[in-house]
């Protein structure tokens, strides 16, 4: 008789703690972000002039063009290119440092920055550990502003104020360092083309 109540409330506990886990709180944290944060609850895709989606502001995107700002490399070339494996994977390499296979890529990567007057810079050249980091720091951003601004034909000084206007600051003001969003400042450098015209 004390077996089948102490399986009872187990059973009764179980269904409990169930139900609170698997269907309140994913329902409650779904309403919570949809009512007071749905761009970030929807994965903060940014969306053009048409309504068509053009990325993720919180995965880094390819960007090739001399008018517009580089981001980092990636290993896993997630969803963009050639070689794009949209597998939903993400990641570095894991070379070795001793992994000539590295040394090469990084080797290429400052080579092309150089023969754009770019310096090498670590943000430039090397992958993040996810493989998908959208920023790059100021520095980085302010080494690509002459060939952005050239290629565009645009003054230096309109570019930095939007450079200024997209840059992130450090998490909770102690954490990391500022980053400057790659996909939002491009897609602002387009705007900005689209209204001068």
């Amino acid at each position: 008789m004390n077996f089948i109540r102490e399986t009872i409330t187990a059973f009764r506990m179980t269904l409990v703690v169930w139900l609170l886990t698997a269907i309140i709180y994913p329902l409650g944290i779904l309403v919570i972000g949809q009512a007071f944060f749905p761009f970030q609850a929807n994965g903060s895709v940014m969306v053009n002039l048409d309504t068509q989606p053009i990325g993720s502001a919180l995965i880094g995107q390819t960007f090739t063009s001399e008018g517009y700002f580089h981001g980092r490399p990636s290993s896993v070339r997630y969803s963009q290119g050639k070689q794009a494996s949209p597998t939903g994977i993400s990641g570095g390499s894991n070379f070795a440092p001793s992994n000539p296979a590295l040394l090469e890529r990084i080797l290429e990567r400052a080579t092309e920055l150089q023969e754009e007057n770019i310096q090498p810079l670590a943000d430039l050249i090397y992958a993040s550990g996810s493989g998908l980091d959208p920023h790059i720091s100021l520095r980085a951003a302010r080494q690509q502003l002459s060939r952005v601004a050239l290629a565009r034909d645009v003054k230096e000084d309109e570019i930095i104020p939007l450079i200024n206007r997209y840059t992130d600051n450090r998490f909770l003001r102690v954490f990391g360092e500022p980053g400057v969003n790659v996909l939002r400042l491009n897609y602002a450098l387009d705007l900005q083309d689209i209204n001068s015209q």
